[in-house]
């Protein structure tokens, strides 16, 4: 049972021998831009523990404003090169190290609501001016299920063929970001994956540890967006990094997240059992969700390798325990596309 953040930690970023056979096949260094989110930092210490079993002697190179001096301190001390820099900077960003494999993280969800703008700058402006400085680079673009309309419960969630039909502005600007580099990756030949992600989590955020709060916390669980899909944070981001080898010109898109359709009222019972708690709920759920079919993800990486079994124990012990939250809700429960 995972009980520090040191353990969490160590968990999300120990390399599978599939990762570390693909680490071989990579080649040049990797750059990760806008590193400083949510998983971003494990990504990158995964990216070097990988590349430090494999042998090799890639760089990992992390770009961000790095407000947080302590991350910086902590990543650079693990062996990344980290660079300090506002990407909207155009003259820095230009000035930026030349790589063969860029991860790029960087863009804006909470708070769009009254920010729009700030939105819309870093999730369909920026991707152009990356572009441009990168252009010679193979690029993993982190997207998101969100550009995907809500489809039927039984449908087995959406595939990379159904049409993309965002709801709300923060789910328009990531297909913004989306159309943005699909136009350079066709004008300059660049290689490009988009990788469309829902829901990553580990036990610090994330839908299974709403869930867990709500139902520890005796607070009502609203159950309208009945349905949803997880996967694990060290998995998603395993995905990303062997998604350097599978970059296209049209870029090609990929669905990434666990294999199951997850109900939320089920997940409630469940924790429920663990925590010795009767869950509330609230409204009923619709006949839709925003549901995300990752088959083809597994055709060329294989499943998950973390069970929703083991993140669910794992969950109900880290509220139990009161382990640390980062307090970035995934509202995955919003039908209006409100972020």
């Amino acid at each position: 049972m995972i009980a520090t953040i040191a353990e969490l930690e160590e968990e999300l970023s120990r390399p599978s021998q599939r990762l570390i056979a693909d680490i071989h096949k990579i080649e040049g260094d990797i750059m990760i831009l806008g590193l400083g989110g949510k998983m971003g930092p494990t990504l990158a210490k995964l990216a070097k523990r990988a590349i430090d079993a494999a042998g090799s002697t890639q760089k990992v190179i992390g770009a961000s404003r790095f407000s947080n001096q302590k991350l910086y301190q902590e990543l650079t001390d693990f062996g990344i090169e980290c660079i300090k820099v506002d990407l909207l900077d155009d003259e820095a960003l230009m000035k930026l190290p030349k790589v063969e494999n860029v991860i790029y993280m960087a863009g804006n969800k909470f708070g769009t609501s009254g920010n729009e703008h700030y939105t819309w700058v870093m999730n369909a402006y920026l991707p152009g001016r990356v572009s441009t400085r990168y252009k010679e680079s193979k690029i993993v673009v982190f997207s998101t299920g969100n550009v995907y309309p809500f489809v039927a419960i039984e449908s087995g969630g959406a595939t990379e063929e159904v049409k993309p039909s965002p709801i709300g502005e923060y789910a328009q600007s990531c297909l913004g970001r989306e159309r943005v580099f699909e136009h350079f990756s066709v004008k300059n030949g660049t290689e490009m994956l988009l990788y469309r992600l829902n829901y990553a989590l580990d036990l610090r955020y994330g839908v299974l540890l709403e869930v867990a709060k709500a139902v520890m916390e005796q607070k009502p669980i609203n159950l309208s967006m009945g349905y949803a899909n997880v996967i694990w944070q060290g998995d998603a981001n395993e995905y990303a990094i062997r998604s350097l080898l599978h970059c296209e010109s049209p870029a090609k898109k990929l669905n990434v997240t666990g294999p199951e359709t997850i109900s939320i009222q089920w997940l409630a019972e469940e924790f429920g059992k663990l925590l010795k708690v009767e869950p509330i709920y609230e409204d009923e759920p619709a006949e839709t969700a925003l549901l995300n079919n990752a088959s083809e993800a597994y055709g060329l990486f294989g499943k998950p390798t973390t069970s929703l079994q083991d993140m669910i124990k794992w969950t109900a012990n880290w509220v139990k325990i009161e382990g640390e939250q980062l307090g970035k809700p995934t509202h995955f429960q919003e039908r209006k596309g409100d972020f």
